[in-house]
């Protein structure tokens, strides 16, 4: 039976964390009249939160379970994050990603020294890709929102949050893709809202809280530019923790997203990627409610150049 994941485990997640990378800055920001912080995440080493939740799962891997390495589905961030922990933990790493990630992602987690494994995004589904993988060539399954130590990982953002605030903030707005990073910062920060929010007909994880069950997404579901949010359900361990924790959940549009990369852009002088800009865009909208006291995840800064061009230039 997995474990589950536990508020002290954030805590010791955050405690190793801050030994080996710096917390990411907590910044002022306007929006629609309110002051209220943003969270730097793309400002990380590989560019995106996912460093936590990978560094913290390998860092508590057996020794048998580091000789046998580590496999994990990623679109690119969590790829990015596993790859990076193996790389200095001395551990193989083997990624299932879709032939339709953005190919900066794809070049950034080669050159971290992971193996690729291609996928077709829709058709295949990744964890049975991964299994696979596994019963041929063995190795440990590092899930990228469903795994105790991920989710702990990931809420080491919440501590340093707190204390970069000197409180808990009011509220929280984490973009979500299968909720490992909402369910994280829920245990970080117990007194806090936690507003998870998806991409417009990927909303998984608010569908299952609303529901009390998990949903999966309909085979027609949009297309999205949030590559990074499109997990087709979240996992039981997510629902365990976000259920009476976490508000309703927010969905947002493509549109919302590009608006809050600009103004990521002109206000904070930061590159974003789509997925990255979602809770901003959320806020942006007016869908979550704002005060001096809240803090807006920007989770991730790998984004194609010329489609960053685009979307900055756009009126």
């Amino acid at each position: 039976m997995i474990r589950a994941p536990t508020q002290a485990g954030v805590h010791d997640a955050a405690q190793s964390i801050a030994q080996i990378i710096p917390a990411t800055p907590l910044l002022p920001v306007e929006i629609n009249g309110t002051s209220c912080w943003v969270k730097a995440e793309n400002l990380q080493p590989i560019g995106a939160f996912k460093i936590r939740g990978g560094w913290w799962r390998l860092s508590n891997l057996s020794a048998e379970e580091r000789a046998g390495g580590v496999v994990a589905v990623s679109s690119g961030n969590h790829a990015q994050g596993v790859a990076w922990a193996a790389r200095r933990l001395g551990i193989k790493a083997t990624i299932v990603m879709p032939k339709d990630a953005p190919q900066v992602k794809l070049d950034a987690t080669r050159a971290l020294g992971a193996e690729i494994v291609l996928y077709q995004r829709p058709g295949e589904d990744r964890d049975e890709v991964a299994a696979n993988v596994i019963a041929q060539n063995g190795g440990t399954l590092v899930h990228a929102f469903g795994d105790p130590w991920v989710i702990e990982g990931q809420g080491s953002a919440g501590i340093e949050i707190a204390a970069q605030l000197g409180r808990q903030p009011s509220r929280i707005l984490a973009c979500c893709g299968g909720g490992g990073l909402a369910a994280g910062l829920s245990l970080a920060c117990p007194d806090a809202e936690i507003y998870a929010v998806e991409p417009t007909g990927w909303d998984m994880v608010g569908q299952a809280l609303a529901s009390g069950e998990i949903i999966s997404a309909a085979p027609d579901a949009p297309v999205t530019i949030c590559d990074a949010l499109q997990p087709t359900a979240t996992k039981q361990i997510n629902l365990d923790v976000l259920s009476g924790r976490a508000e309703p959940g927010v969905a947002v549009s493509d549109e919302e997203v590009q608006a809050a990369q600009r103004l990521a852009f002109s206000q904070l002088r930061l590159v974003v990627e789509p997925g990255g800009a979602a809770a901003l865009a959320a806020a942006l909208a007016g869908k979550v409610p704002l005060d001096s006291d809240t803090v807006i995840m920007i989770t991730g800064g790998n984004t194609d150049p010329s489609q960053f061009a685009e979307t900055i230039a756009m009126q």
